[in-house]
């Protein structure tokens, strides 16, 4: 008889976003003629940036000419992305990444997912608390993890982030083999220095362990002095993959594209001690299972790091980073301790209270939706995670509809 897949038994029953979706729903039906302003999922609201959307145009027109048509592209990507990645978002930090080590993807989700079928079933992982759930879920589909107890899976090293280390985790007191980590953080907004950095890729090293630093809102940075990727940090190279989208950083949530960074100096052990190129084996992989990204959004991504291009991003980004100042400032002015909102599009509020139950009274009080902290993990209960993603119009309605709900603290 075919059989499940029992792993998926331990997941919990709802994942965090469904729920809230249910709760929304239930709020609907309840107040059919009530407006909400849903400030919670990090979905973009403005438009593509207007060279994204011209390349985007003559790519499609292209697909409709006998002479210009293209059919399945390179599962790694088209050379005239990948090249400019590689210059742009890495070179010109002093990044030492080729075109060739970088593997366009339709989402840094999908690819934190799917990386992990690359690796042992009994290997020790460490994952911050809170945490984007996507790196603890997918890997109790592979059957990583024991059972869900208290608010944790039994064989995860959970690295607690919490206002006394302002929320960048502490190195584990054990041995781990895979390291997820996540700057500038989802959900915290916190961001994390070159110094710090440059311990975990010690850290590393050390152990042969493998580090997946995602780097989705590296977009949002405006501290000079913070890194923009792990590799501007010696030595990452050997022990670290890098996670990238421009679903953030160019609006493209609905359009779908990333890329992986996977350095041809990183190796993986066998059983034996034996070395294994983590490159060609995520190769592999994505030849295997994976048809590549399609031409015309390949197209619109590299107009990106055209001049117009970039400059176009930078305006998106900081439209929401205002968005971000405003929703601080509100916060912290009724009281609240907040982090992120400055390097990060994410503001990470402490509340003190049951994290679903100030979700209701924001819901229900404010018809203001946003994300309870605990869905994140067991540190995230207590907190809030406000998402400036929005226009600007509603989020000044958003701030002054929760300024204007008693008995908030």
């Amino acid at each position: 008889m075919i059989r499940v897949n029992e792993n998926y038994q331990k997941l919990q029953s709802s994942y965090l976003f469904s729920e809230i979706s249910k709760r929304i729903a239930d709020f609907q039906k309840e107040n059919p003629d009530t407006p909400i302003i849903k400030m919670g999922i990090g979905d973009v609201t403005l438009p593509l940036p207007k060279v994204c959307l011209e390349a985007f145009h003559k790519a499609v027109d292209e697909l409709g000419n006998a002479a210009t048509f293209r059919g399945y592209g390179p599962e790694q990507g088209y050379g005239f992305l990948r090249e400019k990645i590689a210059e742009v978002d890495f070179q010109k930090r002093g990044a030492d990444i080729a075109a060739d080590e970088i593997f366009v993807s339709d989402g840094a989700k999908c690819d934190s997912g799917n990386i992990q079928e690359l690796f042992a079933d009994d290997i020790v992982i460490a994952v911050p608390d809170p945490v984007y759930p996507v790196y603890v879920d997918s890997n109790v589909m592979a059957g990583r993890t024991g059972s869900f107890t208290d608010g944790r899976y039994a064989n995860l090293v959970y690295l607690e982030s919490t206002p006394g280390n302002n929320f960048v985790p502490d190195l584990p007191n054990q041995k781990v083999d895979l390291i997820y980590l996540c700057f500038p953080n989802n959900p915290t907004g916190a961001t994390i220095s070159k110094d710090v950095l440059k311990k975990w890729v010690e850290y590393a090293k050390e152990n042969n362990a493998l580090i997946i630093y995602d780097a989705a809102y590296v977009q949002f940075i405006r501290d000079p002095s913070l890194p923009h990727s792990i590799f501007e940090i010696k030595g990452a190279r050997e022990v670290a993959i890098e996670l990238r989208s421009y679903s953030k950083t160019a609006g493209f949530t609905g359009t779908r594209c990333a890329y992986t960074v996977i350095p041809k100096d990183c190796f993986i052990y066998t059983s034996t001690g034996e070395k294994i190129q983590l490159h060609g084996l995520w190769n592999r992989r994505q030849t295997t299972k994976f048809n590549g990204v399609s031409y015309p959004v390949q197209r619109a991504a590299e107009a990106v790091y055209s001049a117009a291009g970039q400059k176009e991003i930078k305006e998106l980004a900081d439209y929401y980073l205002e968005n971000a100042k405003l929703i601080r400032e509100t916060f912290t002015s009724l009281g609240f301790a907040c982090t992120g909102g400055e390097n990060s599009p994410y503001i990470w509020v402490q509340t003190n209270t049951d994290s679903w139950e100030f979700f209701n009274t924001l819901l229900y009080k404010a018809q203001v939706v946003t994300t309870p902290g605990s869905g994140f993990g067991k540190c995230g209960e207590g907190f809030l995670r406000v998402s400036a993603f929005n226009s600007r119009e509603n989020v000044k309605k958003a701030l002054a509809s929760i300024t204007a709900v008693p008995g908030k603290k």
